[in-house]
C-alpha cells in the first residue's frame, strides 16, 4: 500500500528511488568508461562523445536502479540498510519504479544515434545486462561478476563509438571492471550479509565467506594486472605506472578498513573505490602519447 504524496515529494521519492543523493554508483560506471573513451581517442575524445557517454553513464545507472529495486521490492523490506527505500517502504508503488526505468532507458537511447551500428547493438546487450542483474542475485553465486559486465559494457561501447571495432585491449578492460566489481561489491555485501543469508540473496561475500578478505583483495591485485596488460597493448607510457601505484595504495587502505569485518569500515571501503576509479584515470592520463 503506498502513501499519497504531493506532486513535489513524489519527484523527491523518484530522486531518491535512482540515487541521485548518493553518486558513487554513477562514478562507479563512468571511470572505467572514461579509461575506455580516453584510450581508444589517445587522449582527445570528441566532445559529443564525451557528453553522451557521460549522461548517459547517469541515465543508466538511475534507471539500472529503478528496475533492481522493483526487483528486490519483496526483499529490501527485510535489510536493515534498505528498507526505507521509497519502493520498499510503500512511498511509491511497483509499477512507478517501472515507468522510471522505462522513461529514464528512453532518455539515455538518443544519445548514440549519432555512432555507428555496432554502438548500437552494445547498447542493447548493455539494457539487457542492466535490466537482468537484479535476477541474478536469486541463484548466481558471485553476482558481483555480472554487476562487473553491467558496470563496464561502456568500455566496449566507448571503443566501438570512437575506433569502431573492438580491440583485445578493451576485453582486457572490460575483464579489469570485472574483477574490480567483485572487489568493491564484496565489500557492499559484507555491509549486508547477515540480512542477506537470512532472506535468501546470493552474494560473493556469502560465497567467499571466510576468505572474503583474500578474495577482495586478489580482485584489486589482478584488475591493476589486467589494467596494466591493456595499457602496454595500448601503448601508453611510464606515466600510467603513477596511476596504478595510486590505485595500489587505495585497495591498500582498503584492506586496513575490511579486515576485520566492521560494517562501517565495509561500507567506507565501498564509497571509497572512486579514488580506485579516478587513480587509474590519472594514469590513463599521464600514460598516453597525447598530439
Amino acid at each position: 500500500m503506498t502513501v499519497e504524496l504531493s506532486a513535489l515529494q513524489r519527484i523527491h521519492e523518484y530522486a531518491r528511488l535512482v540515487r541521485l543523493h548518493r553518486p558513487i554508483g554513477t562514478l562507479l560506471l563512468l571511470w572505467p568508461t572514461l579509461w575506455a573513451l580516453f584510450i581508444a581517442a589517445r587522449g582527445v575524445p570528441e566532445l559529443y562523445a564525451l557528453f553522451a557517454f557521460s549522461v548517459g553513464t547517469l541515465l543508466m545507472r538511475s534507471a539500472g536502479c529503478a528496475i533492481n529495486d522493483w526487483a528486490d521490492r519483496d526483499f529490501d523490506g527485510a535489510v536493515k540498510r534498505t528498507r526505507d527505500r521509497p519502493l520498499a517502504a510503500g512511498r511509491i508503488a511497483p509499477w512507478e519504479a517501472v515507468m522510471v526505468f522505462a522513461v529514464l532507458s528512453l532518455l539515455a537511447l538518443p544519445l548514440v544515434i549519432p555512432f555507428g551500428r555496432l554502438t548500437w547493438a552494445l547498447a542493447g546487450v548493455a539494457a539487457f545486462v542492466a535490466a537482468s542483474y537484479p535476477f541474478f542475485k536469486r541463484f548466481f553465486a558471485i553476482p558481483q561478476a555480472y554487476l562487473g559486465i553491467a558496470f563496464g559494457f561502456g568500455i566496449p561501447m566507448a571503443f566501438a563509438a570512437v575506433r569502431g571495432e573492438l580491440p583485445a585491449s578493451c576485453w582486457i578492460l572490460l575483464a579489469a571492471n570485472v574483477t574490480w566489481a567483485i572487489a568493491y561489491d564484496t565489500e557492499y555485501a559484507m555491509v549486508d550479509r547477515d540480512d542477506d543469508l537470512k532472506i535468501g540473496i546470493r552474494t560473493a561475500a556469502i560465497t567467499f565467506g571466510r576468505h572474503d578478505v583474500l578474495a577482495v583483495m586478489s580482485c584489486y591485485l589482478l584488475s591493476l594486472l589486467l589494467i596494466a596488460w591493456a595499457a602496454v597493448l595500448e601503448g601508453l607510457g611510464p606515466g600510467m605506472g603513477v596511476g596504478l601505484v595510486l590505485a595500489a595504495a587505495v585497495a591498500t587502505y582498503h584492506f586496513g578498513l575490511i579486515r576485520h569485518r566492521d560494517r562501517d569500515g565495509c561500507f567506507k571501503a565501498f564509497n571509497h573505490n572512486t579514488w580506485f576509479g579516478a587513480a587509474v584515470f590519472l594514469g590513463v592520463l599521464l600514460g598516453l602519447p597525447w598530439r
